[in-house]
């Protein structure tokens, strides 16, 4: 397929949405949950993860190792890891680069891509953000839904374009005197340029093409962190819309213990609504057996869609009314 035939103005454009947070605040189970609604509308909805452990498979029950798969109609699902990344390396640059630097140096190109990880922070998290940014030219998916690792390596991952060109300026002292592939007849100097403008057009897909659900529960640690995650994700001109406040306790059912929890919740969520309400704020009841399976990945689907599944119902009634 040819670049003019995956831009062609006719083809749907696929939404991205990347949820973050810090780690156990529940990315995975609304990123999956919000995959479903959208697969179950009839859109073809693609849920990847880029955590190092990723706990996508876990939630949907899902054992088949090859990636994609399908888990319903209109609903796949990725993992990517290692092998995924070591042939986004292949793909993009890693056998011209080894070509030229194996030429002087014995090395192997497990431990050559190990030396050029390590020297060019955010390699790997480049060919993540890349990958996904070639598959919203693809077409293939009307939804990409982007499980994020925890917070930390999260933000890392977004300053990855900028830490990528930094690292790059120094790449024509060090490299102008390397000789030419003897293959692809191309300099080291050369393919290092193209690492730097595959690092803006990925900057640009971030800033422009990705919609940002930050996740979060009311207790006091992860809400004293929600300003500076929105200050650094809107300083890179991050598209944040959506906070999402996970384990709330809505019923305490005569349990103190619940009891005493949702009073301690209750002031988080009321400076959250007040600090926060130019985002759409999203309440998930902390539920009492964990989310695994499709049918508990529902009950969040219900909750995170609750106004819109209210407003069907509404409507369902009307027009019943109206026979």
């Amino acid at each position: 397929m040819s670049h003019a035939e995956i831009v062609l103005p006719e083809r749907v454009p696929t939404n991205v949405t990347m949820f973050a947070g810090k780690g156990g605040v529940g990315k995975t189970t609304t990123a999956g949950a919000v995959a479903l609604h959208s697969s179950a509308a009839g859109e073809r909805t693609l849920v990847i993860s880029t955590d190092p452990m990723p706990s996508l498979s876990h939630i949907f029950e899902v054992k088949e190792k090859r990636k994609p798969v399908k888990v319903l109609e209109n609903l796949y699902l990725a993992e990517l890891g290692a092998e995924e990344l070591k042939e986004m390396w292949d793909r993009k640059f890693g056998r011209e680069v080894y070509e030229v630097f194996s030429s002087f140096v014995a090395v192997g190109y497990p431990e050559f891509v190990e030396f050029m990880s390590s020297i060019l922070p955010g390699l790997g998290e480049e060919f993540m953000v890349d990958y996904i940014r070639e598959l919203t030219l693809e077409g293939k998916y009307r939804h990409i839904i982007w499980d994020t690792a925890p917070l930390g390596q999260t933000l890392g991952l977004l300053k990855m374009p900028t830490m990528l060109r930094e690292h790059l300026k120094p790449a024509p002292r060090i490299y102008s005197r390397l000789k030419l592939g003897a293959e692809t007849k191309r300099p080291v100097l050369e393919i290092l340029k193209g690492w730097e403008k595959l690092s803006a057009c990925d900057m640009e897909f971030l800033q422009t093409g990705v919609n940002f659900t930050l996740v979060t529960i009311p207790e006091a640690l992860a809400v004293e962190q929600i300003d500076g995650v929105l200050a650094e994700m809107t300083g890179q001109g991050f598209n944040v819309k959506t906070l999402v406040v996970n384990n709330v306790v809505t019923d305490a059912g005569g349990s103190k213990f619940l009891q005493e929890r949702a009073e301690q919740q209750e002031k988080y969520i009321t400076l959250i609504n007040s600090k926060y309400s130019h985002l759409q704020i999203i309440v998930i009841p902390l539920f009492s057996r964990e989310i695994r399976g499709l049918n508990r990945l529902e009950l969040v689907e219900k909750q995170f869609f609750k106004e819109e599944y209210f407003l069907a119902n509404v409507k369902s009634a009307c027009n019943n009314i109206g026979q």
